[in-house]
């Protein structure tokens, strides 16, 4: 029995040897490329300048290493402090996004390295050196109420300065800037106490032109009120005017077209009494007749 056991453990442990070696040899044979990676081949060290695409690959086993270099868009972070046009400290931070190109992932693997390094390295420098140079440019002031100039120079500034690094190196469009943003701009503390000031001053002048504004609207309303009813009074007094005038030139008219008329407005006046009158002198004489007769 023991016999046995040991010819089958002798008979085993040859295939099982064998299945080990054939194993990591068919392990060493392949990789497999990530999803938004490319695989950089190393032959003993030396770096191939074709890159791996991802998914599965074969490869020259105890010779081929793969080293795996993202593609996919990545994020670099930046403070950098300079002095405003007007010798303001500024500390800006900043977000750049980019990316490098795969098909010249192995030259940038190999002359620069990991993907980590690229950011470093470039990315990094070029943003301080850029940063630095467009704040110069622009008072403290002008960055913050021209945000939108201030980042779209930053961001040439930082292309040209990257493509130039890279143009020096040989590795022209091997990095992608996709976007930049300015997080945020830190003022000295003085600088922020003038900035609330004057901020102050702006709302309390414009308080009180806002209150003179009222104030002289409200008195051209006034004087126009008053413009209107002297107006009114004077439109009414002419009318009123005409009208008395009208009505004494056409009585005016019909008396000297009538004369009765005359008379007809002394009778109509008389109550009936005869005048009296005192001391001698003789009575008017008035013919009744003539008086009374109708007017034709």
């Amino acid at each position: 029995m023991n016999d046995l056991n040991n010819n089958l453990i002798r008979a085993i442990v040859p295939i099982l040897v064998v299945l080990i070696i054939a194993f990591a040899a068919l392990s060493g044979l392949t990789v497999i490329v990530q999803s938004g990676h490319v695989g950089i081949i190393r032959t003993l060290g030396a770096v191939q300048q074709v890159a791996l695409p991802e998914g599965l690959h074969f490869k020259k086993p105890f010779m081929d290493q793969v080293e795996q270099m993202d593609v996919r868009l990545a994020a670099s972070n930046a403070l950098a402090t300079a002095a405003s046009s007007d010798l303001q400290t500024v500390t800006t931070q900043v977000t750049t996004q980019f990316s490098i190109n795969g098909d010249l992932a192995p030259l940038i693997f190999q002359k620069v390295g990991t993907l980590s390094r690229v950011a470093a390295t470039i990315v990094e420098p070029a943003i301080q050196e850029s940063v630095k140079g467009v704040t110069a440019k622009f008072t403290a002031e002008e960055l913050v109420t021209k945000r939108d100039v201030v980042k779209s120079q930053i961001q040439d500034a930082l292309t040209n300065f990257i493509n130039t690094t890279l143009r020096e190196k040989g590795l022209e469009n091997a990095i992608t800037i996709a976007n930049l943003a300015i997080t945020d701009f830190n003022f000295s503390d003085d600088f922020n106490r003038a900035i609330e000031a004057k901020v102050k001053a702006e709302q309390m002048a414009l308080q009180a032109k806002n209150e003179k504004i009222m104030r002289v609207t409200q008195a051209e309303a006034s004087n126009q009120e008053r413009k209107l009813a002297a107006e009114a009074e004077a439109y009414s007094t002419e009318i009123q005017s005409k009208a008395r005038a009208d009505a004494i030139s056409r009585e005016a008219l019909a008396l000297k077209q009538s004369p009765e008329i005359i008379q007809l407005r002394s009778i109509e006046k008389w109550d009936g009494s005869l005048p009296r009158i005192s001391g001698g002198g003789v009575l008017p004489f008035i013919n009744m007749d003539d008086a009374l007769k109708p007017t034709r």
